[in-house]
């Protein structure tokens, strides 16, 4: 499972996977042992959690980078602190994990929640998988200009293609006209 698999939902508490895609919304399940299904609807306010960022003092850090981070700590003997835990322990937790966080933006509730998901998705994510997809994303970055010229010109080719359209599926189209119409009255 990847982090683009995994979605928080606004009201309801806990991670959830996506299952499927209905028009009105997604089926998810509970990432717990209940692994319970259900649909979403578009009222409610969905975040997958591989567009979430934490904001630092140089911009932004991926929910993705500060997780690997998480996981180098845990390897090497850190105790990753719960959800439950003081405050003052979260954010040196995380101030040790990710020390350029900016504390004005970042609240404690979120810190709160990043190990809380943490925690979670521990057992849940293919963390080798996920530590590729780190590389192969700055690897594509880096590619040299050639590689990407070449793909810039495919699309420019593809865009400049005439288009072909497709003839009336029905022969009893109406055309409009601008035309009065006769009432038919004396």
């Amino acid at each position: 499972m990847d982090l683009k698999d995994v979605v928080s939902i606004a009201g309801i508490g806990g991670l959830h996977k996506i299952v499927g895609q209905r028009p009105t919304g997604l089926i998810v399940e509970t990432l717990d042992a209940e692994k319970k299904r259900f649909p979403t609807n578009l009222s409610q306010k969905i975040s997958i959690l591989d567009d979430i960022s934490i904001y630092t003092i140089d911009g932004e850090a991926r929910l993705k980078d500060v997780m690997l981070k998480i996981r180098e700590a845990e390897k090497a003997g850190t105790a990753i602190p719960g959800k439950k835990d003081s405050e003052d322990k979260i954010r040196s937790f995380v101030g040790d994990i990710l020390p350029n966080y900016d504390k004005e933006r970042v609240y404690i509730s979120d810190l709160k929640k990043l190990v809380q998901w943490y925690g979670i998705l521990n057992k849940e994510l293919d963390w080798d998988a996920l530590a590729k997809g780190g590389e192969a994303s700055d690897a594509e970055e880096n590619k040299d200009g050639k590689e990407a010229k070449e793909v810039k010109k495919t699309t420019k080719a593809k865009a400049a293609a005439p288009k072909k359209t497709a003839a009336p599926k029905s022969a009893n189209v109406k055309s409009r006209t601008n035309t009065p119409r006769k009432t038919g009255g004396a």
